[in-house]
């Protein structure tokens, strides 16, 4: 299943409800699974974003649609980057040739 990686900032609502974020992350987990995926790992960070969340979707249209949805509660925006592992980056320079 493909992974992404979300690079993710609290809203002033969500600020606001810090007390209540490791609740919601574990809701975000049920979240994803409703979209075929599951919600890897999740970090609280310090620096420029306030979670780093890793996550694995069946294709791009799950993934952006577990996104909006969470985005859509009003807590987070998310940055998300598709992330490729070891084995299928091989598979993509085995493609580029030489």
């Amino acid at each position: 299943m493909p992974t992404y990686v979300s690079l993710i900032n609290w809203t002033e609502k969500g600020a606001a409800g810090f007390k209540d974020t490791v609740d919601r992350a574990e809701a975000g987990k049920q979240l994803a699974g409703k979209f075929g995926g599951s919600l890897k790992d999740i970090y609280w960070t310090l620096g420029p974003y306030d979670i780093v969340a890793v996550s694995e979707a069946p294709d791009d249209e799950s993934a952006t649609a577990f996104a909006l949805t969470l985005a859509s509660q009003g807590n987070v925006r998310t940055t998300t980057m598709r992330a490729f592992g070891a084995d299928e980056m091989r598979g993509i320079i085995a493609k580029a040739g030489n």
